[in-house]
């Protein structure tokens, strides 16, 4: 079957909205996967804390996988550590706040009927949802405070509406009817382990196939790199089987910042790979988080790290370890 052609019509994921909480949410902001609503150019971190503010949380083990934090460990575990054990604050970057402010005027989009989706009323969206960003996230008007002229800020502006306008060469929005917008979902495995996220979009054809969609406003990776791609939209797929028992037809990554589009149909193989891969993931979190020892992994992306001077491969020392300390395998995390 032909998802591109197909999926004209949607309506809700197959199965009901069992176990997942479903609606578009404030512009610029995505419930976050630990229940507060945090805006998606930042981290997110998965555990137990009460406050909602970063830097500002009291610390707790980790409680629930996300594709992004997930990521994080793999890269590098003392990042995990900083984002989630430590909750240290990260300034916002032009780049990550950029795509938050075009995932919401692409979201937003789809609450006009289907004859007026087009360019020039998406490009209309944006300063509206910047000022809506703003109000919810003022640190990011830090962005362009030695901006007095406004000129950076124009050009921000216009890169935004240039990646929106690409994305109407790539998808056409008249054709679709999207059974979900940032969706958060929610799933806990027969281990205990609970895996959390939110799905830009969710498609659903007349004929019950699913297809996840996912925006990301840089460019596609080279193909060597396109397996690590892929891995947050088979987290996504694999959350969605085990909630409703569907593999999700179809997967795509739509590059807004290249034009391309990336797809990958699953099949279950896949989704139980994933799963293995993610319960040792958890393992390995959870023997560090006991331990407290969690080291650093340095790779070329370390040069945009927030937390150099926290990490010992730059000379910094990580502030105390705010968890007790014990020997591995001595409880549970």
């Amino acid at each position: 079957m032909d998802m591109d052609s197909s999926i004209d019509e949607a309506g809700a994921l197959p199965g009901g909205a069992d176990g997942a909480a479903a609606g578009p949410a404030a512009a610029g902001t995505s419930p976050a996967p630990d229940g507060g609503p945090v805006a998606s150019a930042g981290p997110v971190a998965c555990g137990g804390a009460e406050e909602s503010v970063a830097g500002q949380r009291a610390a707790a083990a980790p409680t629930s996988l996300s594709p992004s934090r997930a990521s994080d460990f793999m890269q590098c575990p003392l990042l995990y550590r900083f984002r989630v054990i430590d909750r240290l604050p990260e300034k916002p970057s032009e780049a990550a706040t950029r795509g938050t402010l075009v995932h919401a005027v692409l979201e937003r989009l789809f609450d006009a009927p289907a004859v007026e989706r087009t360019a020039p009323r998406a490009k209309a969206l944006i300063p509206g949802q910047w000022d809506r960003l703003r109000e919810s996230r003022p640190e990011v008007t830090e962005l362009f405070a030695d901006d007095p002229e406004g000129e950076r800020l124009a050009g921000w502006l216009g890169e935004a509406e240039r990646l929106v306008e690409r994305w109407f060469t790539l998808e056409d929005p008249t054709r679709l009817e999207p059974a979900e917008r940032e969706l958060f979902v929610e799933a806990e495995l027969e281990s205990g382990l609970r895996l959390r996220g939110i799905i830009d979009r969710v498609d659903v054809a007349p004929t019950g196939e699913v297809r996840i969609v996912d925006y990301k406003t840089g460019k596609a990776p080279r193909p060597e790199y396109a397996e690590g791609a892929l891995f947050q939209m088979k987290f996504y797929a694999l959350v969605v089987w085990r909630l409703k028992r569907v593999v999700p037809r179809r997967l795509q990554l739509v590059y807004l910042g290249s034009g391309d589009v990336l797809t990958y149909d699953p099949v279950l193989a896949d989704l139980e790979r994933v799963e293995r891969k993610l319960h040792a993931l958890w393992e390995a979190i959870r023997q560090a988080t006991e331990t407290g020892h969690w080291r650093p992994r340095p790779t070329r992306l370390c040069g945009w790290c927030d937390h150099q001077a926290h990490c010992p491969e730059f000379g910094g020392t990580p502030p105390p370890y705010p968890l007790p300390v014990g020997s591995p395998g001595s409880g549970t995390v």
